[in-house]
């Protein structure tokens, strides 16, 4: 990756803050472009400075982080630094690219400013249009045509993305994938699961057969689901 990830730090402790801004300067593809002490000095501040990457603490003042994200129209990516366990399920529904409990560890921030590294540089190795994307697994990127991918079955903060014969797992959300999957080619039957619809052989209850594989239907949105499989080009003859 060429360019360095735009940072911003947003926390009302003012150690909290130093620690970050110290962290960030070791950091040789992060670049800091402003400190924040609470969410509505951000809010003023991503209107003139743009940013790839968010050091956002949840408990502060006026706006809590999580009410700030809630809010905003396209965000940046983010990274919440917060000493409450308790906010971690809503981070994950938030599609945050990781979670720090303070206090944070050198070597734990290293951890989470690596995954944000490998996130950008997956999203600049594969350019709108491309018909593959370029996942991290173990150390390496893999290259992944659209056309072999089978569907896609979240994992906490990791995906795997299952074709004919592997199984990639990759550290993505479900959400961060899909936005780089082609539309109309794939369905998100289950909050878990992403389908390409060319890959169905049958649907039987509420189950998707693709290839061995079973893939549920949730209840609560099946005619949805299969007004979008029954109308797909892909399935028509």
């Amino acid at each position: 990756m060429n360019e360095k990830i735009k940072c911003i730090i947003t926390d009302d402790e003012p150690f909290a803050r130093k620690g970050l801004q110290g962290y960030i300067g070791q950091i040789d593809f992060l670049e800091l472009r402003g400190v924040c002490e609470n969410a509505l000095e951000l809010n003023s501040l991503l209107k003139k400075e743009p940013a790839d990457l968010l050091f956002l603490d949840i408990e502060m003042p006026y706006v809590t982080g999580i009410d700030f994200l809630k809010n905003i129209t396209a965000p940046p990516r983010v990274i919440f630094t917060t000493a409450y366990e308790k906010y971690a399920l809503q981070g994950f529904e938030l599609e945050v690219l990781d979670y720090l409990l303070k206090p944070i560890s050198f070597e734990r921030f290293l951890r989470a400013a690596n995954k944000a590294y490998d996130f950008f540089r997956a999203q600049q190795t594969s350019a709108p249009g491309d018909d593959y994307i370029f996942v991290k697994a173990d150390s390496r990127l893999e290259k992944i045509s659209f056309s072999d991918i089978l569907f896609v079955e979240a994992l906490e903060n990791y995906v795997a993305i299952y074709t004919a014969d592997r199984k990639i797992i990759t550290h993505l959300t479900l959400k961060m994938l899909q936005e780089k999957l082609p539309a109309g080619a794939f369905v998100q039957p289950h909050k878990s699961y992403v389908v390409s619809i060319g890959k169905i052989n049958s649907i039987e209850g509420n189950i998707l057969h693709v290839l061995h594989y079973q893939v549920p239907i949730s209840k609560y949105q099946k005619e949805e689901i299969m007004e979008k499989i029954v109308n797909s080009k892909l399935l028509k003859r």
